[in-house]
């Protein structure tokens, strides 16, 4: 689970700072690698190896929003809905965050990184590196 600090102003002109939280679960990602022609991570690879920017930005508004969630009190669940991601989505803290990950890749990296759960991202670096070593 990723917690962002998001400061903005809102539409009456007051600046506000808040915590946001954005996760996927085990299910979720299976889902999306599944039900992706190919599978989600290829079809992410292929989009950064061809600078499709537009397709990795469409792709971002859509990890965003599907991340997107709030809190029990009591932490036992983390709530997500359309109406919950339709009603962030019309925040000024979504658009600070959608042109954060937009224009900076550390940001974005890091981003992907924690909205997965902490063992799938220490595998997929591992995996990079691994990559990485291959082509070097």
């Amino acid at each position: 689970m990723l917690k962002k600090t998001i400061t903005y102003m809102d539409y009456n002109g007051v600046e506000r700072t808040e915590d946001f939280y954005f996760n996927l679960s085990k299910p979720e990602l299976l889902e999306m690698e599944l039900g992706t022609t190919g599978g989600f991570s290829e079809m992410m690879n292929k989009i950064i190896a061809a600078k499709d920017t537009a397709s990795l930005i469409k792709t971002f508004k859509e990890l965003i929003l599907k991340s997107y969630g709030v809190k029990s009190e009591d932490g036992k669940r983390f709530m997500k809905s359309k109406e919950l991601s339709e009603a962030f989505s019309q925040t000024e803290a979504y658009v600070n965050l959608y042109m954060e990950l937009s224009t900076n890749d550390q940001a974005a990296s890091a981003f992907a990184n924690g909205i997965i759960p902490k063992e799938l991202a220490k595998a997929a670096i591992e995996q990079t590196a691994r990559i990485e070593n291959t082509d070097a």
